[in-house]
């Protein structure tokens, strides 16, 4: 592009600019930084070229962002191990280990995630403690070294959002940790088959077009890409997840949230188990 072309472009945003302010009382010095915050924050189209000078501030602040996550285990050397693992990453702190979820009480409001085994010798059950903690609103991956499918169902059903096996590579761990504290689901090939084998799992009866707005919504898309994909209004998909959650908490197997309907589909065989 020629530099009058630029210039130009840079005239075009700086208009758009001001005419996006609301205040026109503003001084001199004040508009200014007003504009070029302005400036800062719009995408500058360059050619064939959408240049957002914005982007860095938001990358560098996401790079910036801590975890902090709690680690619900009765064996000290677990413990130990988790916390000299994730020591490694800079985005997540361990803030504490303990053996049972009640002594978290004085730290729960400020975690991201706890990871919790499904046996503990203090008696509780996984669908007490999972439930315990997704009270307090804190998501729960667990981590484990039973065998029992009859656990990772358990599990399932409490509403994790996921099952990690002890036994799994240090970067499959660490990887499954920073996607459970962003609030991601992590699928497993062991959650996907204990899954299938569970007798509990009432159809939902959903009709084929329930079924393809649900794969297109769990899988992450916003509705107005899900109604370009289905050939349906973006009012109509808002309807379609309505009436798939109603189905959905009618047998049993709520999906409050966009992770819940993910697990549903996963479940139903509407989304593929991922791939081992």
């Amino acid at each position: 592009m020629s530099h009058s072309g630029l210039l130009n472009s840079v005239i075009k945003v700086a208009f758009a600019a001001v005419v996006s302010i609301d205040d026109t009382r503003l001084g001199g010095r004040k508009f200014v930084r007003v504009l070029l915050t302005s400036l800062l924050r719009m995408p500058i189209a360059i050619g064939h070229t959408l240049i957002r000078t914005g982007a860095p501030l938001t990358s560098r602040d996401d790079a910036q962002r801590t975890y902090r996550v709690g680690h619900v285990d009765d064996h000290e050397t677990v413990q130990l191990g988790l916390a000299a693992l994730l020591s490694e990453c800079v985005d997540i702190t361990v803030a504490a280990s303990v053996s049972s979820v009640h002594e978290l009480s004085a730290v729960i409001g400020n975690l991201d995630l706890v990871i919790l085994d499904v046996r503990l010798s203090d008696g509780t059950s996984v669908d007490e403690n999972v439930a315990a903690l997704r009270a307090h609103g804190v998501n729960v991956l667990v981590f484990t070294a039973a065998d029992s499918a009859a656990d990772v169902r358990a599990a399932s059903r409490a509403g994790v959002l996921g099952i990690v096996r002890k036994s799994e590579s240090r970067e499959v761990i660490i990887d499954a940790v920073r996607e459970a504290a962003r609030g991601n689901p992590v699928v497993t090939t062991d959650w996907a088959a204990a899954l299938d084998s569970d007798p509990r799992l009432a159809a939902a009866g959903l009709s084929p077009k329930e079924q393809e707005v649900l794969a297109h919504y769990a899988s992450g898309d916003k509705s107005i890409a899900v109604a370009h994909r289905a050939g349906l209004s973006a009012s109509t998909v808002a309807e379609y997840v309505r009436r798939i959650r109603f189905k959905y908490a009618m047998v049993g197997r709520p999906a409050h949230t966009k992770v819940d309907l993910y697990k549903r589909a996963v479940e139903d065989g509407i989304l593929p188990p991922p791939k081992s």
